[in-house]
Parts: structure tokens; C-alpha cells; sequence
């Protein structure tokens, strides 16, 4: 008998699990509150509803009795998913306490301090009051950022300098439960860990390089993998990886966990019970390990057999294009005149994918979050440091014009 899957979002980042779901036979109910979500022709259902109205997406449960609800690389739904499963009577992978643990980070931050879990010093604040008496016990040195808000947004580097009132406007613009995070600024090296834990076991897959825009703003601009860190680095990365992801309660999930090393050894930074955005798990995973992690998330969610034995063992890298490629022209306006590849971008061995998301006449601005990005090239190579060489020629070939 054919299963069905009710997916959580319809969105741009939701169309691989969406796809590879369509290729393994599932039956599909898509939601969003988008009604022209990318994702919609491919349904069998079609839902326009927010994906965080918990009792909407319930009753239109009841109305169609999907096998099992789920979500891809979103945050939110994670809430929403965990909590119908449970009022279906399904086995939850994830317990709705512990999905809003794994989502809001002033929960997920008290959960790992409870546990003993390396993180870094931290405060949730509720108004203005208490957000000044934080800064100040941090020295007004510090990060702050919305407690439930993903994709870099609202996230930004207090140096001392800057106007409270303003940053905290500004971080708080962007949460929905008006809770921000002011914590310990970490430096050192950025990775995330893309795992899949079946019955409570975790296998970590690959460990990923982050590079990010440097302060105030924190936005990711290339990943690669497998990591270049020492292997003895790697090894603590992966202990306290597999504590936090067992600490968070995560039973038959994939898991992304970003991790800071600082001075005083691995930290985290978050722990995300879903596949990592950004095309690391949809894209980079299956070309550097050979396993397919959204495939395998899937089987996972239906209750099917996982397969995770790596296949090869090569390198792969994404680099995104940001307003930092144009510095110079930004400066003479802000509307995209034209981008375009240059057609010897895909002469370069290795080259997997070239993606331009503006459009002309589009507003560019900064790069303070995910979705001011204007595009991303894939690269292969016998290593990481191959492959991101690779995507970052190919990305100095993009060419840019602004009005």
C-alpha cells in the first residue's frame, strides 16, 4: 500500500526531500503558507497553511491520515511536526519537548548546560532592562541573537561602540517570541556535524568547514568537507557532538550541529534536529561520502531500512556570492543591472552547479542574512581545499553590473 508523507514547507529548501520523496513512491502532502511555494505541482495535496499553526496542520491531519509528518532544513516545523505526530498516537522521533528544545536556543542552551555540554556563556533576555544588564556582565562584548530565528538573521556582534537600543531593536525585529540570546563571543574555526541517529544510535557522516562574513554580521559564504581540521580536533568535535545530539533527545532523526573551536576546546553553537540547509546535506554529503542523507531521512521518517556506509571519499564545496564581491560597485547604487556566468565557469573541472538568484531590477544590500546572498557555485576535487579552490574560481567569474 502506498504511504503517505505530509512535508512541512514547499519552499525552495524543502524541494530535495520533496523530489527524492516523489522518486521513492510516496504519496505527498505539501504545506506552506506560500500558495506559489516552488514545491506545489509536485503535490498530491495541497495545503496553504503556515507550517507554524500547530492546530491547523493537526486537523488537516485528521482529514487525510498521513503516515508520518515531517520537515526538511526548517526550524520551525521541527515544533509543529514533533507535536502532530504525537497527537496522531504516532512514535514521535523526537518528543515535542524535546523539538522545542531543539529550536528555540534559550531551551536548547539550558538543556546542554544541564548536561555538562562545552557551550558558551549566555543569557536570555525578555526586554530591554535585561538585555543592558547582560551586555554589561559580557562587558559589552558579546554576540546577540533571536532565540528562535534561523539563516544568520538577526544575529550580530556587540563591540561596545554601537547604540543598544538599536541593536536590540534590530535583533529582536526578527524573533517571533521576542526572547534574544546575548552570549560569550566564541573565536576560532566554525564546523557543523551532519549525523543521522537511528534508535538513539548517531552516526556522524562527514564534519563540514564554515567560512562566515566577518563581524558584525555572521552569514555563511562557503562550506567544504570533509574537514581540514587536525584529526585530534576531529575527534573531540565528535564526542561532543554525539553528547549534545543524546542530550537533546533525538531518537530516528538526521541532526546538524554547528560547533565553535575555541581556545578552550569545541563548543557549540547550535544543535538542529533536521538536515542542515545550505546544500550541505542535500548536495555536499551524497558528493563526498556517497550517502544520500535526505534519501536516508526519509526511509528513516517511514520506518524503513537506512543505508549509511560510505561510498567514496572525495572533496566538495559550496561557495555563495554576497554583496562582499562587489565592494567596489556597491558603493554607486543598489539595483541589479545584470549577473551572468561567464560559459568557461563550466570548463573547470569539477564544477557541479552555478546558481544566480537575483534577478534585475532586484534590490542588493549587504550581506546580513542567508537570503541576501546572490548565488552559489558546487565543486568537486580529489580533496576539500581542491574543490573549494574550484568553486572560488568559478565564482570570481561571475559577472556583476549595478545601476
Amino acid at each position: 500500500m502506498q504511504k503517505t508523507m505530509m512535508i512541512l514547507g514547499a519552499g525552495p529548501l524543502q524541494l530535495p526531500a520533496i523530489k527524492k520523496a516523489k522518486e521513492l513512491g510516496y504519496r505527498l502532502i505539501l504545506v506552506d503558507y506560500d500558495e506559489q511555494a516552488v514545491g506545489f505541482p509536485m503535490a498530491d495535496i495541497k495545503l496553504v497553511v503556515s507550517t507554524l499553526d500547530q492546530e491547523e496542520v493537526y486537523r488537516q491531519a485528521l482529514i487525510y491520515q498521513p503516515d508520518v509528518v515531517l520537515t526538511s532544513t526548517s526550524d520551525g516545523p521541527v515544533r509543529t511536526a514533533a507535536y502532530v505526530n504525537e497527537k496522531l498516537g504516532k512514535q514521535p522521533d523526537l518528543a515535542y519537548e524535546d523539538a522545542v528544545c531543539a529550536t528555540m536556543k534559550n531551551q536548547m542552551r539550558d538543556r546542554l548546560r544541564e548536561k555538562g555540554i562545552p557551550i558558551p556563556a549566555y543569557f536570555a533576555v525578555k526586554n530591554f532592562e535585561e538585555f543592558k544588564e547582560a551586555v554589561d556582565k559580557l562587558d559589552g562584548f558579546c554576540m546577540v541573537k533571536p532565540s528562535d530565528s534561523a539563516g544568520s538573521r538577526g544575529v550580530i556582534l556587540l563591540r561596545g561602540e554601537e547604540d543598544l537600543f538599536q541593536v536590540y531593536e534590530y535583533s529582536r525585529s526578527c524573533s517571533r517570541n521576542g526572547i534574544l540570546m546575548v552570549e560569550e563571543f566564541m573565536e576560532g574555526p566554525e564546523v557543523s556535524v551532519e549525523a543521522i541517529t537511528v534508535k538513539g544510535q548517531t552516526t556522524i557522516l562527514t564534519i563540514t568547514d564554515k567560512w562566515i562574513t566577518p563581524p558584525p554580521y555572521f552569514v555563511e559564504l562557503a562550506h567544504s568537507e570533509p574537514s581540514r581540521l587536525e584529526e585530534g580536533v576531529q575527534e573531540k568535535i565528535r564526542e561532543i557532538t554525539l553528547q549534545a545530539v543524546k542530550a537533546i533527545g533525538i531518537v530516528n532523526a538526521p541532526s546538524h550541529t554547528e560547533i565553535k573551536v575555541t581556545s578552550e576546546g569545541p563548543k557549540i553553537v547550535e544543535v538542529a534536529a533536521r538536515l542542515g540547509g545550505d546544500f550541505i546535506t542535500s548536495r555536499l554529503v551524497p558528493l563526498s561520502t556517497g550517502v544520500d542523507m535526505v534519501e536516508n531521512s526519509l526511509l528513516l521518517a517511514i520506518g524503513e531500512q537506512v543505508d549509511l556506509t560510505p561510498k567514496k571519499q572525495q572533496g566538495a564545496a559550496i561557495c555563495f556570492l554576497g554583496s562582499e564581491n562587489i565592494q567596489e560597485e556597491i558603493q554607486k547604487g543598489k539595483v541589479l543591472h545584470s549577473m551572468e556566468a561567464d560559459p568557461q565557469i563550466y570548463q573547470i573541472e569539477g564544477i557541479e552547479e552555478v546558481v544566480l538568484y537575483k534577478k534585475p531590477g532586484e534590490t542588493i544590500k549587504e550581506t546580513q542574512s542567508s537570503h541576501d546572498r546572490l548565488g552559489h557555485v558546487i565543486a568537486t576535487g580529489k580533496d576539500a581545499q581542491e574543490a573549494m579552490e574550484r568553486a572560488k574560481r568559478a565564482i570570481s567569474m561571475i559577472q556583476i553590473k549595478i545601476i
